[in-house]
This record gives structure tokens, C-alpha cells and sequence, in this order.
């Protein structure tokens, strides 16, 4: 399967982003989301990767830091970087970093299933992590923001009610390309910009080599089927590997589920989330 991008007819090499534009309607939709539902303050799980450092410094630019928490949350196996990189960017964002070690918790559990294989184990440390911040979400009447970007939430990369859960996702229209473009234009640590995109779920984890793709391949992909609403032809016609578009598309409609709200089976006339629909802030 090939990786390397190749030209599109269209002559974007990468879904553009206006940086300063972006940053003051996302700066704008944290502050109103939270304030709208009774809200003065955030918790965001600060990892020290891309997405939560830039989802961190913007809440602190649009709350103040006084309502904003950052949280890292190490597993045994996490990689001292990953403390460092979070320490950088907290005293950046001008934030105290609390750490919340997840391993005794996380351990626990698998004494009872040592044969579980490592993703089983991703998946319990990510949703570890999200019932810490969801504990320290109802302490301190903080809303839990989200970090999973565009990318991730079109290829159901991350895991269902661990790091793909929140109230607010400021970066979730955000794909990793753009949201590279967005942390280089807040000056984030430059290790934060060039280290290999991980959730460092165990030793070695790199996201694009679980992937098998690059993101700046599979983010034109999904631009060009998503955003522009090509055809798969029409999307291998521009050049790129028939092959890896199908593989694409074919993470997207497999991971649909993980995007949408549980289904509920219908019995009455009005069914929530068929035809019960409103806002999250509906009668205030």
C-alpha cells in the first residue's frame, strides 16, 4: 500500500487554515459553550502531544487561567517525554500541571485478565484517564474539553468513551494537519511539533504507524471525500492509491458508530435523538 502523497488536480497540497481567524472563533466558542450552560471553567487531559496542548492554550486564552485545569495522567510505561512536553506547555499556558498517576487503578483491573493483549490495555488507560477527569469535572464544576481532532474522529482513531468523549471539542473540525498549522502559530514547544504523533498507550505506540498512513496523506483524502464530497473515482483520479482511498473510506463508515449517540429503539412517538432533538443548552 502506498503512502507518499502525490498531486491532486486540484492543486491543494493540504487542507488550508487561516491560523489567526481560527484561534479567535474557537477562543469565542469556549467561552460561550461554557458560559451559555452555567459554566465559568474547564479540565482538559494535557498529555504533552499536539491536540491536548493546543485545546489547553486555547481555554486559557479564552477563560483566563484561574479556569483552566490541566491534568496529566501517566501510566508506568508513558514515556518521560510526554511529562516533560505537558510541564513545558502548562508553564506556557501560565498553568499549574496537576498529575493524577493512573497505574495502581489501571493494574488492579488486570490482575484479573493478565492475558489481556496491549489495545485492551490502551483502551483501559484512555478510559481511566477520562473517568479522572470526569471526577475532577463534577469537584470543581469544570466542563471536560475534548482533544481528538477531525482526523481521528472520521477514521473512529480513538477509543469510545475514553479520549473521544468530552462536553466541548474545540479541534474536533480541526483535521491534524491544520491542527499542526494552528500549535506552530501559538509557538508551541518546538518538541511538541516535531515529536511522532503518539497516544502513548504503550512503549513505542506511534499513531501513523498504527495507522499505516501519514497524516498528510490520509488528511487530503479526507478532505477531498468529506469536505469537497468527491466520488471515490473522482478521488483516485486525482492520483492518489485506489487502494489506500478504499482503506479510508472504509475506517469511516466502519467507525460511524463510534460518532453517533447510543441507538435507541423506538417505541413512542417522540424517541430521544429521533424526534426529541434539541440544543444541549435548549430552555435556558
Amino acid at each position: 500500500m502506498s503512502t507518499t502523497p502525490k498531486p491532486t488536480a486540484s492543486g491543494i497540497d493540504a487542507p488550508a487554515v487561516d491560523t489567526g481567524v481560527v484561534a479567535g472563533l474557537l477562543r469565542g466558542f469556549i467561552r460561550d459553550e461554557v458560559h451559555k450552560v452555567g459554566f465559568d471553567s474547564v479540565v482538559v487531559g494535557l498529555s504533552g502531544g499536539v491536540d491536548s496542548s493546543l485545546v489547553t492554550v486555547l481555554a486559557r486564552e479564552a477563560l483566563g487561567p484561574e479556569h483552566v485545569t490541566a491534568v496529566f495522567m501517566p501510566y508506568r510505561t508513558s514515556d518521560a517525554q510526554s511529562a516533560a512536553d505537558a510541564r513545558a506547555v502548562s508553564e506556557l499556558a501560565g498553568l499549574a500541571l496537576e498529575v493524577v498517576d493512573i497505574s495502581a487503578q489501571v493494574d488492579a483491573y488486570f490482575e484479573h485478565v493478565p492475558d489481556a493483549d496491549r489495545t485492551r490495555r490502551g483502551n483501559k488507560m484512555s478510559r481511566e484517564r477520562m473517568s479522572v477527569l470526569y471526577d475532577i469535572s463534577m469537584a470543581r464544576r469544570a466542563l471536560v474539553l475534548g482533544t481528538s481532532n477531525k482526523t481521528e474522529l472520521l477514521l473512529g482513531y480513538g477509543t469510545l468513551f475514553g479520549d473521544m468523549a468530552s462536553a466541548l471539542n474545540p479541534i474536533g473540525d480541526l483535521y491534524k494537519t491544520q491542527v499542526y498549522a494552528m500549535a506552530r502559530a501559538f509557538e508551541l514547544p518546538q518538541s511538541v511539533l516535531t515529536k511522532a504523533p503518539s497516544a502513548d498507550l504503550w512503549v513505542g505506540q506511534s499513531d501513523e504507524e498504527e495507522l499505516g498512513i501519514t497524516y498528510a496523506l490520509v488528511d487530503l483524502i479526507l478532505f477531498h471525500l468529506f469536505d469537497e464530497r468527491r466520488t471515490r473515482e473522482d478521488v483516485v483520479a486525482l492520483g492518489f492509491d485506489a487502494d489506500v482511498v478504499d482503506d479510508v473510506a472504509r475506517r469511516v463508515r466502519t467507525s460511524q458508530y463510534k460518532r453517533r449517540p447510543p441507538v435507541i429503539a423506538k417505541l413512542s412517538e417522540r424517541t430521544i435523538d429521533r424526534d426529541f432533538r434539541y440544543p444541549r443548552d435548549w430552555g435556558r
